[in-house]
């Protein structure tokens, strides 16, 4: 599979009255064609704000500091916003954590599928449009399509919101495409119908996915990568079976540690001690350093770098460098670092 998005280097801060917000420090990742690449960490940790920052739908107070984004072999780092209104929805387009507030509630939902359509296809006719617009209904599993395409969003549940959601965003095929939690506000079983919609929807049209989530347990059931985020920067990446089964980052454990696969009966769910750090003033050395009952002396004063693994898998941790004390993780079948 070729290499669609590639990311190096990437720093994005916001300007407050406070001062420098650091969201995103120093990212590398790439993803190829096809493949469903899953950002994962605790809120606030810069997972949004990265892919919001590829789409350049980031606020007047954002900007990116250093490094580049190339989209299929095209660096779109220097984008003014009439550039990236021409890639958006063609190239890469978003679905956002609410469908609520992504939806006009004064339109119907076929009519908002129509728009997205005609945005990209204007000399399209209308007979035209409204065949695609029941194409991608059908696609995303909205049933008896011609009867629903009145409707409004209120009408909706939940999930057939986030089906609408989808069929606006796949409405010009994109190559790539960035899902912010998508099913953070619904229940358990519709979960898995979204998810399950995901994956079938990137094995049909090929389409490359971004998904975020602070649940581990969500992105078990689609991802072949996963990326841990913590205080804007990737600590640990890998395949999804390495970062199951093989995880190197003491954050990494922590997040596995809080499934309620680890509970023991009687006792309440492993919770990660302390706090994020303030990103308008980083810690010196490794942020994650505090939080850490691993942490070694070099923590507190040098940022680790990314550690090779395997050749699919790195971890940004100084556990990892040989002059380093053997550690076991906390995890049953772990191996020692």
């Amino acid at each position: 599979m070729a290499e669609l998005l590639e990311v190096k280097n990437l720093s994005v801060s916001f300007e407050t009255a406070q001062g420098e917000i650091q969201a995103v420090r120093d990212v590398s990742f790439s993803l190829k064609s096809g493949e469903v690449l899953a950002i994962i960490g605790e809120s606030g940790c810069g997972k949004s704000v990265l892919c919001k920052s590829i789409m350049k739908l980031l606020c007047n107070k954002a900007r990116i500091k250093s490094g580049s984004i190339t989209v299929d072999g095209v660096d779109i780092t220097r984008y003014r916003e009439r550039d990236m209104q021409k890639l958006r929805g063609r190239l890469f387009s978003m679905v956002f954590q609410d469908p609520m507030t992504a939806l006009n509630p004064t339109m119907t939902v076929g009519s908002q599928i129509a728009e997205a359509v005609r945005v990209h296809h204007p000399g399209m006719s209308r007979d035209a449009v409204y065949q695609r617009v029941i194409a991608l209904m059908e696609l995303v599993g909205i049933e008896r399509p011609d009867e629903r395409y009145g409707l409004y969003p209120y009408h909706f549940s939940g999930g057939m919101r986030q089906r609408s959601v989808m069929a606006i965003a796949l409405a010009s095929a994109p190559k790539i495409l960035f899902a912010d939690e998508p099913t953070t506000s619904l229940d358990v079983t519709i979960q898995a119908q979204i998810l399950d919609l995901l994956r079938d929807i990137q094995r049909k049209l090929g389409t490359a996915t971004i998904l975020v989530s602070h649940d581990l347990g969500v992105v078990a059931r689609i991802a072949d990568r996963i990326a841990v985020m913590y205080a804007g920067k990737i600590v640990e990446i890998g395949t999804a079976e390495e970062i199951y089964y093989d995880p190197r980052h003491p954050y990494t454990w922590g997040l596995m540690m809080a499934l309620p696969a680890y509970a023991k009966a009687g006792e309440p769910l492993y919770t990660i001690p302390g706090m994020p750090p303030n990103l308008l003033d980083p810690p010196k050395g490794d942020a994650f350093a505090c939080r850490n009952a691993y942490a070694l002396a070099i923590d507190y004063e040098e940022m680790p770098p990314m550690f090779k693994v395997s050749d699919t898998h790195y971890a940004a941790t100084w556990l990892l460098d040989e002059r380093a004390p053997k550690v076991t993780p906390p995890l049953r079948g772990g191996r020692n670092v």
